[in-house]
């Protein structure tokens, strides 16, 4: 996980909206965007943050389902959509499941 030192403004902010809403127990933030950079849809865009991968865990989406945690990120990171962000993909999971999985 990079250092909030080499984190650009797109990963700060996520990173910060996220820690104040969800005190995740875990927060990893890849930013993938040099994987799409190519893509017909980036034409022209100079942002090197655009495409993140997050994976996060934390006892707020307790009882939640999977399109309730991904909606109540969604909606939490909306002005960083709004200033560029294209793409999420999200791994959103409570500290019992991660455990379960261990245990397996």
């Amino acid at each position: 996980m990079a250092s909030q030192q080499e984190d650009g403004p797109v990963t700060a902010s996520i990173r910060t909206t996220l820690t104040e809403l969800l005190k995740p127990e875990s927060l990893e933030i890849i930013n993938d965007s040099s994987k799409h950079a190519h893509h017909s849809a980036m034409r022209g865009v100079s942002s090197k943050e655009t495409h993140f991968r997050v994976n996060v865990v934390s006892d707020a989406f307790a009882g939640k389902s999977t399109m309730q945690r991904h909606r109540l990120i969604y909606g939490a990171l909306s002005k960083d959509f709004e200033a560029g962000l294209h793409a999420l993909s999200l791994n959103t999971k409570t500290p019992a499941e991660v455990a379960k999985v261990a245990e397996a």
